[in-house]
């Protein structure tokens, strides 16, 4: 009886964040090293069905770099990248294609409708969302090939899907506005761009780590909440250190330009995404305007 009264004791701490949600599009980035773990994956899906069913309007924008990597590597090509992006020829940028815009967005949709939701995907050989053009970097002057930025996004499409209950899974890939060439672009920056035409209420990041720590190696360590502010004082402190920076930068980036929350989370904890939405402590770390 206990038990039974604490279950709905938790539905109750839900509700309040499930009225305050309800009809508010949240942004979810799921990153390649998920899709290749299926329970996390599983789980992640579930909460995804979850929140649309009490109400809110996911949307899922996803990479698939670890794949992408295993299929080029069957093909006989070697990976290359300057200053963390991929550079990508024509050979290469033909298997991100088949890999993330068919195989992966294709996996994702499916795996929803096996669970009983309702999805649909939106690339470059279905519908496709995300404009944009080539990237170019100063300290990469050969140029990185067919990588490109989101410069425009289709929002009437992806919120026409939201208003009929079913989650827009979106691969992050853009066609070239000057040229029709399909381009690869980070996942992050394209979860951000959707999210930014969106004005979401909230951008998940569901990361390998489980938020902003104070100290580096200290799971223990995760800070729940931070300001802009606090998130900068922390990055001028070193606090905040190596590849969680840039993460960061994007999340207030991100808040720069509407949205109202960014989370970073451990995707690979069971109902990560529930536990940080729907209760008042969450399990990652939230940065606020």
């Amino acid at each position: 009886m206990q038990e039974a009264i604490q279950k709905a004791n938790t539905l109750i701490e839900a509700m309040g964040w499930i009225r305050r949600f309800r009809g508010k599009t949240t942004v979810i980035k799921l990153g390649g090293s998920l899709l290749d773990d299926e329970a996390a994956l599983q789980h992640i899906l579930v909460d995804v069905i979850f929140m649309e069913t009490v109400g809110m309007r996911p949307v899922i924008v996803h990479g698939g770099g670890k794949a992408i990597s295993r299929a080029l590597q069957e093909a006989g090509i070697t990976p290359q990248f300057a200053h963390g992006r991929r550079i990508t020829d024509g050979a290469t940028r033909d298997i991100v294609r088949k890999v993330l815009a068919g195989e992966l967005n294709e996996y994702v949709t499916e795996q929803i409708e096996y669970l009983g939701g309702r999805a649909m995907n939106l690339s470059v050989h279905t519908t496709n969302v995300l404009f944009g053009q080539r990237l170019e970097l100063p300290e990469v002057p050969t140029g990185l090939g067919y990588v490109g930025e989101v410069t425009r996004v289709e929002r009437q499409v992806i919120e026409g899907l939201s208003y009929t209950d079913q989650v827009p899974v979106i691969p992050s890939m853009c066609v070239d506005e000057t040229d029709g060439e399909h381009l690869n672009v980070n996942a992050d920056t394209a979860a951000m761009a959707v999210a930014q035409a969106l004005g979401a209420e909230k951008l998940v990041f569901l990361s390998d780590v489980n938020g902003v720590r104070r100290t580096k190696d200290d799971p223990t360590s995760v800070i729940n909440s931070l300001t802009a502010a606090e998130a900068r004082q922390l990055i001028a402190e070193e606090v905040i250190e190596g590849g969680m920076i840039p993460k960061v930068e994007a999340c207030l980036a991100t808040l720069d330009r509407g949205v109202g929350k960014v989370h970073i989370i451990d995707g690979s904890l069971r109902h990560s995404l529930l536990l940080e939405i729907y209760t008042t402590s969450g399990v990652g770390t939230q940065i606020v305007p």
